[in-house]
Order: structure tokens, then C-alpha cells, then sequence
């Protein structure tokens, strides 16, 4: 019975090809939370690790099908601050797994990797390792993988970088005040000098944003999906990029 399903998912997947490859936009910046890895492994009976690591396996297929319809830039929130909170066996499970999986990015043709999140509560270890392999060189597809990342916290420590930058040029407060603009913090963003994201994907059935580009995200499109991470398929994918792209874009009007 498994074989004319993955039939039908197969003829599923080249119609909704043919019709991106067609007319519908394709979405500059894509923005995805992976959850639902500790999820999967607990209906599978595997153990918390097998559901990380089958969510980083999962995570390069999805960089590939990002390459093929050629998104510019990747953001994937693998690690929040909450996560750091967890117990300290995960936590050390998440650190080699995150890491093996930067690298492995890393590795791919024409990827560069950016670190977006607040590496000073960052494991020294994981920090390192992350940090080894991050580029600034122009590449075909730029990935950001957030790591110690909290939206609220992105916001503060824009806030704090821009005081300090004005102050250190002479600036006083109250001009500091009269001049503050949106594009002002956007510049001190961990994402600054990138295009806002024009789709945002979030597995497993959650519908919330759990902090993720609370800024960024402004006038983003969401697309949510019933998956699991470990369980996101490419018709999945596909189907969320045609969603995107037969929605008429309003940005806040």
C-alpha cells in the first residue's frame, strides 16, 4: 500500500513544481521554526536525541529544496534561549548535534552561515565551534542559524547597541530620542543589512511565533503545518511556497 502512496505524493510534488516554476513568486527569505523533534521520538519510542538528530537530518534535506527554487536567505531557529533551560543531558545532546549540523551547512556548495541569536549565553564549547565556521563572503544562499536566540532579547540588545553607538559619536539623549526610527534599530538587529522574511513555517501544529523575528516579522506571511519536524516532507514545502505565493501581500494595509 506504501508504494501508490508515495506514487501520488511524487505526481503531487512535480504538479506543484510545475506551477512555481510557472508564475507564482518565490519568497526571498524563508523562515522556519523546526519543532516538534521531542514530539516525534516520544511516539516512535525513540529517545529525545534520535528526534534532534532526525531533526537535523531533516534540516539539510530542507536546505536543498530552499537551493532548488532558489531562496536567498534561510533563517532556521534551532536553539532558543528557553532551550538553554532545559536539563543539562539535552542540553550538552542539543550542543553536539547543533554544532555537527552548522558544519555540515557549512560544507554545502554556495552556502554561507550567519549566527543570529546572543552568543554570550551561548555554551563556550558550542560558541566556538559555531563561530568556526561562520562567513561574511557573498554565496549563493545565506543561512542563519539562530542559536541563544529570544525575539524580545534581539529587540533590547538592538536598543542597547544603538545608545551606545549615538553616545560614542557625542550624541546627546535627547537627540538620541527625537531621532529614533525604526530603521535606526533595524540597523542593530542580529539581522541587519537582510531583507525581513517573506514566509515563516512552523512545524509540528503550533500556531504561535514562540518569539521567533518578533521584529522581522512584521508584515511576513505564516504557514503552519500539522508535521512533526523529523516528518516535514517536500510536498510540504512546496505547498507552503504556493500558499505564500497565491496570497496577495498587503504589508500592514
Amino acid at each position: 500500500m506504501a508504494r501508490p502512496v508515495n506514487l501520488l505524493y511524487r505526481l503531487y510534488e512535480r504538479r506543484l513544481k510545475r506551477e512555481l516554476d510557472k508564475s507564482v513568486p518565490v519568497p526571498r527569505h524563508v523562515g522556519v521554526i523546526t519543532d516538534g523533534n521531542r514530539r516525534w521520538a516520544k511516539e516512535f519510542g525513540a529517545t529525545t536525541a534520535d528526534g534532534h538528530r532526525a531533526g537535523a537530518a531533516k534540516i539539510v534535506e530542507f536546505l536543498g529544496w530552499c537551493h532548488e527554487i532558489d531562496v536567498e536567505i534561510v533563517t532556521l531557529y534551532v536553539l532558543s534561549k528557553e532551550n538553554l533551560a532545559r536539563s543539562a543531558e539535552e542540553v550538552s545532546i542539543l550542543i553536539e548535534i547543533i554544532s555537527d549540523l552548522v558544519e555540515k551547512i557549512a560544507a554545502l556548495d554556495g552556502v554561507g552561515v550567519q549566527l543570529v541569536g546572543d552568543l554570550d549565553i551561548v555554551p563556550p564549547d558550542l560558541r566556538a565551534r559555531l563561530e568556526a565556521v561562520t562567513t561574511t563572503e557573498d554565496c549563493g544562499m545565506r543561512v542563519n542559524v539562530a542559536v541563544g536566540y529570544g525575539g524580545r532579547q534581539e529587540i533590547v540588545n538592538a536598543v542597547k547597541s544603538l545608545l551606545r553607538t549615538r553616545a560614542d559619536d557625542g550624541t546627546d539623549l535627547e537627540t538620541i530620542i527625537s531621532e529614533l526610527s525604526p530603521e535606526q534599530i533595524g540597523e542593530h538587529l542580529y539581522t541587519k543589512g537582510q531583507p525581513d522574511p517573506d514566509l515563516i513555517i512552523r512545524s509540528s501544529g503550533e500556531q504561535r511565533l514562540s518569539g521567533f523575528l518578533m521584529w522581522q516579522s512584521a508584515y511576513s506571511e505564516f504557514y503552519f503545518c500539522e508535521a512533526y519536524w523529523p516528518d516535514f516532507r517536500r510536498t510540504d514545502f512546496l505547498r507552503a511556497v504556493r500558499d505564500y505565493g497565491l496570497r496577495q501581500r498587503r504589508f500592514g494595509k
